[in-house]
């Protein structure tokens, strides 16, 4: 099951199907091994070459507090300057960010995947498009990591750039049995603003010595 969020007028929204992101979804969904969440360890960067500057790799370091551990190009550029160590919802803006909280958790909790759009959250000229999804990985310690991948359309302009939510999914995962289906209905998504409302529906590029297995 999965939850939708739109904001009334979704003005900046992509208008092309996001390709990379398909990509690398069907990449995880292939390391995926009788219904269980892939192991980080088995994340090899060399599987997807021409996708390394939209894919990063997040770490659920403390209770709401996830930051980038790898990233591609596009997103030093988007925000002009190494986010490595930075929290993830640094690139979204502050007053939409605490609704998001909880949202962010549940890939590591549930375990769940986020799919996000966005738009750039300074109107303008340069409006930006982005569209991210976080897909939940296991490591000895447990699911404290996530795949993630951007995809963006529209000029990135002068950077920060930093984004406000359009609409948000969230599908639950975890160890399935044969002919199962997603688990019970994702939890709604808390707006920050009353703009949204709620619908239902059934490295730096990475290279070598950034492995996402080490």
């Amino acid at each position: 099951m999965v939850d939708f969020l739109l904001r009334m007028v979704p003005k900046g929204r992509m208008t092309v199907r996001p390709k990379h992101i398909t990509r690398v979804r069907a990449y995880w969904e292939g390391l995926r091994k009788n219904g269980a969440l892939p192991q980080r360890a088995d994340v090899d960067p060399r599987a997807l070459p021409d996708l390394l500057p939209n894919v990063f790799l997040l770490e659920h370091v403390a209770p709401s507090v996830v930051r980038f551990r790898h990233t591609g190009a596009l997103l030093p550029e988007i925000m002009g300057m190494d986010v490595r160590g930075m929290p993830f919802l640094s690139l979204i803006d502050p007053g939409e960010r605490e609704a998001l909280v909880s949202q962010v958790d549940r890939v590591f909790h549930d375990p769940a995947i986020l799919d996000m759009e966005l738009a750039s959250a300074v109107p303008g000229p340069a409006r930006l498009g982005a569209r991210i999804v976080l897909l939940p990985l296991q490591t000895f310690r447990g699911v404290d990591m996530a795949l993630g991948c951007i995809e963006t359309e529209g000029l990135i302009g002068r950077p920060p750039r930093r984004f406000r939510p359009l609409r948000v999914l969230s599908e639950r995962v975890g160890v399935l049995e044969p002919g199962a289906g997603f688990a019970e209905p994702a939890a709604p998504f808390a707006p920050g603003r009353p703009a949204l409302r709620l619908v239902h529906s059934s490295d730096h590029k990475i290279s070598r010595d950034d492995d996402p297995r080490e």
